[in-house]
């Protein structure tokens, strides 16, 4: 399974706010319900989803089950005025047995559909969710290195939970706080290093300096990269140019400066 084989899952729930929490300063925690997230597989790691989210007024959520070409196109053929927005969103907990899945949404003000949703989200608010698999995509390596921001907290704490306990490897997480830190289930070998930006600071530079400046393990890595698009694209670059297979690196950008 990896973030190419997303197009072939056709799992759709329609669920409901059930409750909202503020779990760090950055960081607003929805939980939804419904009877349809019986359909959805438990998959672990980074599953994650494409999330439909209400709009002022009427919002359609008959939507595809399937988010390939065929199934895009006909979402971007509903009616403007009712077709809910979309964002790219990985499940932070889900209990089946309880119908409940928990999402993490990062709160930076009223600057895009997803965050000002989840600042004012209520209970009973309808949302809908199209399965995309998981990215994770581990090959056999020495050791394993995982990177992100923020937006990618709930993929690498959900590796770190998910993955087995003898693994071994180095995970690092910028936020912009240090009370954004939340606990994390990492196996004895996998050290967690929580990387604090400054307001000065351009999303990114903060956690890719540390990964290049931190000491290593010898042997080659299997490396997910993951956050706004500098970091990915810069340490997969450098990871390759100290001899990692590009086979071995799974990444990809979650955002880009000045497009949120």
């Amino acid at each position: 399974m990896a973030f190419k084989d997303a197009k072939t899952f056709d799992t759709r729930c329609v669920v409901e706010v059930a409750r909202t929490a503020r779990v760090t300063p950055s960081m607003v925690r929805i939980t939804v319900a419904g009877e349809q997230l019986g359909a959805l597989e438990h998959r672990g790691f980074d599953h994650w989803f494409r999330l439909f989210l209400p709009r002022d007024g009427e919002t359609n959520f008959d939507l595809p089950a399937r988010m390939d070409l065929r199934g895009y196109i006909g979402y971007l053929r509903m009616p403007k005025e009712t077709r809910p927005p979309m964002r790219n969103y990985t499940v932070r907990e889900f209990r089946p047995d309880a119908r409940e899945l928990d999402i993490d949404f990062v709160a930076h003000g009223d600057t895009g559909p997803a965050s000002r949703f989840a600042l004012s989200a209520q209970v009973g608010d309808r949302l809908a969710l199209v399965d995309q698999g998981c990215g994770w995509d581990p090959v056999p390596a020495d050791w394993t290195l995982l990177v992100a921001d923020e937006t990618g907290l709930p993929a690498v704490l959900g590796i770190l939970r998910d993955m087995p306990r003898t693994a071994v490897g180095h995970a690092f997480i910028e936020v912009p706080h240090a009370d954004d830190a939340q606990p994390a289930d990492a196996p004895p070998g996998m050290s967690l290093s929580w990387v604090v930006r400054s307001a000065a600071d351009r999303p990114g530079a903060r956690v890719v300096e540390a990964v290049q400046s931190a000491a290593l393990p010898s042997g080659t890595p299997y490396a997910y990269l993951v956050g706004e698009q500098s970091i990915p694209t810069t340490l997969r670059r450098w990871l390759v140019g100290r001899g990692v297979p590009k086979s071995n690196i799974t990444f990809t950008g979650y955002w880009r400066l000045g497009k949120r």
